[in-house]
């Protein structure tokens, strides 16, 4: 049975969409998803399903959490292997002289077709860096996040996609927690 991570965007932020971690694993467990657990109160969730399509648990997850919770909130899915394929590919690591404690990875919930390449990059502040993939973006915030102007909000705005983004440390963390119960 594949494993899968699911991300939630926008639960638990500032006192909005606020759903409790063991609910929403029993919503998950409603669904018929087994070793369901959760990470941090932000709505990653790791689980076991029938081999399912993406885009099907993200629709099921997606309707289950408006109806137990009644909040819509994007959801991203990908597999325990994708992300372990997007984890070992951020060519940041690569780099030396990038601390990985300013390192985000925005997941997206769909490759973004038409967008301006410049104008993203042109809102790099100093000592920032950008690098841009089919289904995340890698970001190095040596700031940090709370301060870059990459956010989450403005790169949904212009790649007209959803995404969520997530510290390094989750990132691995998330991986981890997959692999162990794969």
């Amino acid at each position: 049975m594949p494993t899968y991570i699911s991300i939630l965007r926008g639960i638990n932020v500032s006192g909005h969409n606020l759903i409790k971690m063991d609910a929403l694993r029993k919503s998950y467990e409603s669904l018929g998803f087994q070793n369901v657990m959760t990470y941090k109160q932000s709505g990653n969730v790791i689980f076991t399903a029938v081999n399912s399509g993406i885009n099907e648990l993200e629709q099921k997850i997606s309707i289950r959490i408006e109806k137990d919770f009644g909040v819509t909130v994007p959801v991203i899915v990908m597999t325990s292997d994708h992300l372990k394929v997007l984890v070992d590919n951020n060519p940041f690591l690569r780099d030396s002289d990038k601390d990985p404690a300013f390192l985000h990875i925005t997941f997206l919930a769909s490759g973004p077709v038409n967008y301006n390449h410049k104008d993203i990059e042109d809102r790099k502040q100093e000592g920032e860096d950008i690098f841009f993939s089919e289904s995340v973006i890698y970001l190095y915030c040596p700031e940090g996040y709370g301060r870059t102007k990459l956010t989450n909000n403005f790169l949904e705005a212009k790649l007209k996609v959803s995404a969520t983004t997530r510290n390094w440390k989750t990132a691995n963390e998330l991986l981890s927690i997959a692999q162990q119960i794969s």
